[in-house]
């Protein structure tokens, strides 16, 4: 239940600036299958400032749904901070939204290579200023603490890049 706790509060802050500026967010989920957008939607309210998620599990969902190129996919694989961006601008064109966060990792515990080892997590944002970014983080522990840490990192860099 802290865990929870802690993700709410960062939602509660979150919906707090976006909010205070008339702005919509969107997610393009892989790896978290939802979390991200389940913790969003916890806050009453949300619908004022989240109208889409998507869940892009496989890569033909990438494709289909957000516009990730296929040639990138190959290229880069479906965990890379090329797939990762990406999936935010397509995320972002496809709602309408002002700001997009997408999440793509190895949660394991399987899947993970020596240069993608188990809890290799890509983020990417794009915002309405025109601006992308991408991080990534190495996370521990076995896949639910994996997802959890992914989510609270979108979380975190999505808070630093609404406008202010």
């Amino acid at each position: 239940m802290r865990e929870d706790n802690l993700l709410a509060a960062r939602v509660a802050e979150l919906a707090e600036l976006l909010a205070a500026r008339g702005l919509k967010l969107t997610t393009a989920e892989s790896c978290t299958g939802g979390w991200l957008a389940k913790c969003l939607t916890d806050r009453p309210g949300s619908s004022a400032w989240f109208e889409f998620g998507f869940v892009t599990y496989g890569n033909n969902a990438k494709h289909a749904l957000l516009g990730v190129r296929e040639q990138t996919l190959k290229d880069h694989g479906a965990v890379s901070q090329q797939v990762a961006e990406e999936m935010a601008i397509g995320a972002r064109r496809a709602s309408g939204a002002d700001l997009a966060v997408a999440i793509t990792g190895i949660a394991g515990p399987d899947g993970g290579t020596d240069a993608k080892p188990v809890g290799t997590v890509w983020l990417a944002w794009a915002g309405p200023d025109g601006k992308l970014g991408a991080e990534k983080r190495e996370l521990p522990g076995d896949r639910a603490a994996v997802r959890s840490q992914a989510v609270a990192e979108a979380l975190d860099g999505t808070i630093a890049r609404v406008p202010r």
